[in-house]
């Protein structure tokens, strides 16, 4: 790839770069727009009627717009793939890449927001206020430890879903190629023992989802070794 070997869009015609040009996504209309007719549906003086409706039963948002089948993709950038804190604007690349995969393996609409803002108390704010307008939040890239503070203190305000998929996404597909390796070797998860490369994000929630699964002997390693209670330099 051409940011791995140093490159930039100026130095090479990298496949990556052309597919990247422009975006990956854009916006589709689901209704005609031929003529004052169709506008004076879709907008105003029509669309008054819809909002009256809503207003007096918010449900009914889920049958008139786009909301039930969308959700939102939102960083702010800390923890970006295997580079680090790169910061909102260089994330956008990724969460328009989760957003597509959401429509073409899920058939569900995704808007990619990155957010300017590392404070945790302002992150959760910021996604609160935005809820409104989505069935969902998927949470991408938020640094550990803040991301699990971040997810459970939106579990906890919003009626919507809230999913972290570095953690929770990771963690149902570890499950998933592990219990296919078990029916491979015939053994059962309690009969094994697990070793877990890395105890960020991902992996406290891959653990978790495997003590869940019926495994019993779950070890956690860093780069300084296996991770128990009281060991030096852990919080």
């Amino acid at each position: 790839m051409a940011a791995e070997q140093g490159l930039s869009p100026d130095d090479v015609d990298d496949p990556v770069f052309a597919l990247h040009r422009g975006g990956k996504m854009e916006i589709a209309l689901t209704v005609p727009l031929r003529d004052p007719a169709d506008l004076s549906l879709a907008y105003t003086p029509g669309v008054a009627d819809i909002c009256a409706a809503i207003a007096a039963d918010p449900a009914l948002a889920r049958v008139y717009t786009w909301v039930a089948n969308t959700v939102a993709v939102i960083t702010d950038g800390t923890a970006v793939l295997g580079l680090g804190n790169i910061g909102p604007t260089a994330a956008m690349p990724v969460m328009e890449g989760k957003a597509v995969l959401f429509k073409r393996f899920g058939g569900v609409d995704a808007v990619p927001i990155c957010l300017d803002c590392t404070d945790t108390d302002e992150l959760v704010e910021t996604i609160e206020r935005l809820a409104p307008s989505f069935a969902g939040i998927n949470l991408e890239d938020i640094s550990a430890p803040r991301c699990f503070e971040v997810e459970q203190r939106l579990l906890e305000r919003l009626d919507i879903p809230v999913f972290h998929d570095d953690q929770h996404g990771t963690a149902v597909v570890v499950l998933a190629a592990f219990l296919n390796a078990l029916r491979v070797v015939g053994k059962r998860p309690e009969d094994v023992k697990v070793v877990l490369t890395g105890v960020g994000a991902a992996g406290i929630a891959t653990t978790k989802i495997l003590l869940a699964a019926g495994v019993r002997h779950v070890v956690g390693c860093d780069r300084e070794g296996a991770v128990y209670r009281g060991r030096d330099g852990l919080d």
